[in-house]
């Protein structure tokens, strides 16, 4: 239950408060154990994890390759699966988990006995056991990879610009308590009135749904990996899903701190909102907005701070992908899923094909194969370095070894400004970036939250409150936001209102207008035809 301003939990105390806000991820340093043809960026990643992937064998062997490293340095390894459920070995974790993808091993790396001889004199790193052991096996480990710490992404949710990547520089106050000394370049989209977040009044009805399909038809389903999806009237439980299980396991975060439900749980008693409270309810709304006929399926992957590691997103695909499987295949307890709909990034430290783990890339193409558009956000960070997972597929020149395919496609998506007539300055661009669509300072609902950023200015009379705007004040219902974020619910709500009724059962076969792959591929070629024609950017 919330507290009277529906800011934290009932119970909330500090405790609670600090432990949430304690940042999981450790910035990498390339220059750390440097290995001789292998060239690192930064990235952020769980400090203590490695995944494993592959088959049996594979994984087996260089967990095996892994634990002797560790084991010379003073370190031992502890094995589970995504769960988190301790391993006796690798073996004991079945090839394929779900989806037709061979399995993932989560390897926490630990500290031994500091008086063992030959123990390191800093604490356990993942990344320091992984060059150590392509070192030592002259390999590349293929199938061993970080567990990386991927952001949501509105703009200034980013581990990259802030000096600490959970925070601001100083976690009290900013020069002026109400916006920045002089914000310039993309850091004006952050600011309330140039694209930043804030309250807006929306006029006017909302989305209105058409008849029910035909009998043997339903509406196409549009899930959304985020924060969630809060209260609104636009969303009612007849067109959202909040909750999603496997064979009755939930999918995804139930825990407490959910973000669309309490606007302030980290940080400072400030009563200030958190920077991604209300995102996946943001996004829903565009969803709904440009798809009204669609039914939408969220999945709670980031907490308030806005992060999710990448071993709960494998997880979350994979049982995704069964229940996607399972609709296909006509058996019980699927659901059907026509697209996926993801504003989260990271940047890969070796990004080059070979030095990557492929399981992600196996996912997603597992899903296409199903017939499931795959749409990912591009990232803020005004850059072109590639993110993942939106550059993986076959673009341009790309040196990720993947190659071109007939399945449902994956569409990457950058943002362009109100006019549509340039690219926002935040967006990432790069020939990775396929589609450019609204998403700066874009109208959507917001849970009706009211944060501790009040109105400058109040003057009573007549009996009347009369103020400026408070500009955390959401009961309205409403909001402007910007970043990549938004742009590709866009882009995924335009695939699902192109799709259509789809046939209730046997979706799996090939109908009049083809089967679930056709039918993918030629509602996205549509969907793109229109993001492109009114997308006047080019110079």
């Amino acid at each position: 239950m919330a507290s009277d301003d529906g800011s934290q939990p009932e119970n909330w105390t500090w405790r609670d408060r600090a432990a949430g806000s304690v940042p999981r991820g450790r910035t990498l340093d390339p220059t750390v154990d440097e290995v001789p043809g292998i060239r690192a960026y930064p990235t952020v990643y769980v400090p203590e994890e490695l995944l494993v992937s592959g088959n049996r064998a594979t994984r087996s062997g260089n967990i095996q390759d892994l634990e002797r490293v560790a084991g010379e340095l003073g370190w031992t390894i502890e094995l589970a699966d995504l769960r988190g459920e301790p391993l006796r070995d690798a073996e004991q974790e079945p090839d394929e988990l779900l989806a037709g993808v061979p399995g993932v091993t989560r390897v926490r790396v630990v500290a031994a006995d500091p008086d063992r001889q030959g123990a390191m004199p800093f604490a356990p790193d993942a990344w320091r056991l992984l060059q150590r052991t392509r070192a030592r096996t002259r390999s590349r480990l293929a199938g061993v990879g970080l567990n990386h710490v991927l952001a949501i992404d509105p703009v200034r949710v980013n581990p990259f610009t802030q000096t600490n990547p959970f925070t601001q520089t100083n976690p009290f106050t900013q020069t002026n308590p109400f916006t920045q000394t002089n914000p310039f370049g993309a850091a004006e989209y952050a600011q309330p009135g140039c694209g930043g977040r804030q309250p807006v009044a929306h006029l006017g009805s909302g989305p209105v749904r058409g008849a029910a399909p035909r009998r043997g038809q339903r509406r196409p389903v549009v899930a959304i990996l985020d924060t969630g999806c809060g209260v609104h009237p636009w969303l009612p439980d007849d067109v959202v899903t909040r909750r999603l299980d496997l064979d009755g396991e939930p999918i995804g975060l139930t825990d407490e701190a959910d973000p669309e439900r309490y606007g302030d749980l980290y940080g400072q008693l400030d009563g200030e909102i958190d920077p991604v409270a209300g995102h996946g309810t943001f996004i829903a709304g565009i969803v709904r907005q440009v798809a009204p006929e669609a039914d939408l399926v969220t999945v709670r992957l980031a907490d308030a701070l806005g992060v999710v590691e990448e071993h709960l997103l494998i997880l979350s695909l994979r049982q995704i992908l069964e229940l996607a499987r399972r609709h296909r295949a006509g058996e019980k307890g699927g659901a059907a899923i026509d697209v996926i709909s993801m504003s989260l990034s990271y940047y890969h430290e070796t990004p080059e094909d070979g030095l990557y783990s492929r399981t992600l890339y196996d996912l997603l193409k597992a899903a296409r194969g199903l017939g499931v558009a795959v749409v990912c956000s591009a990232g803020n960070d005004a850059i072109d370095r590639p993110s993942f997972p939106a550059s993986l597929w076959a673009w341009p020149d790309a040196d990720n070894g993947i190659a071109p395919d007939d399945l449902a496609e994956h569409v990457s998506v950058g943002a362009l400004n109100p006019g549509a007539t340039s690219v926002a300055l935040f967006s990432n661009v790069g020939p990775w970036v396929r589609v450019y669509a609204p998403g700066a300072s874009a109208v959507s609902c917001m849970p009706a939250f009211e944060g501790g950023r009040q109105a400058a200015t109040r003057e009573d009379r007549y009996e009347r409150r009369r103020q400026t705007i408070a500009p955390e004040d959401y009961r309205g219902g409403f909001a402007t936001w910007s970043g990549t974020s938004f742009a590709a619910p866009f882009v995924a709500g335009l695939i699902a209102a192109e799709l259509g009724p789809l046939p209730v059962t046997g979706a799996g076969k090939a109908t009049a207008s083809g089967g679930p792959i056709e039918r993918s591929r030629a509602a996205t070629e549509a969907a793109l035809k229109v993001v492109t024609t009114d997308d006047g950017s080019r110079v």
